[in-house]
């Protein structure tokens, strides 16, 4: 395989110019979102250490999670459908 031919049809691909020399963008050790394009920046949110503290409360009954469990594996758990979209209407208008 040709790579040169590669890198030209590639280069004509995204529209690169082949005879100017690709710049590579200087980096320094404290790179600032505003003078860096290559800068990252995540964000994280509570939910998750919210939703692993609510499972670890009391109002989780361990013995119905277990039991529901065991129906699942088994392939025994069945929900009416007019339950689940009793539900599912309830959530959407707000009520509980």
């Amino acid at each position: 395989m040709d790579m040169s031919s590669s890198l030209e049809g590639l280069r004509s691909l995204l529209g690169v110019n082949s005879s100017a020399p690709a710049a590579t963008p200087a980096r320094t050790n404290t790179p600032t979102p505003e003078s860096s394009p290559f800068s990252d920046l995540a964000t994280l949110s509570s939910a998750g250490s919210q939703v692993s503290a609510s499972a670890a409360g009391d109002g989780v009954r361990m013995d119905k999670v277990a039991s529901i469990q065991a129906a699942l594996a088994a392939g025994t758990y069945n929900v009416p459908a007019s339950a689940v979209a009793s539900r599912v209407i309830d959530s959407m208008l707000g009520s509980r």
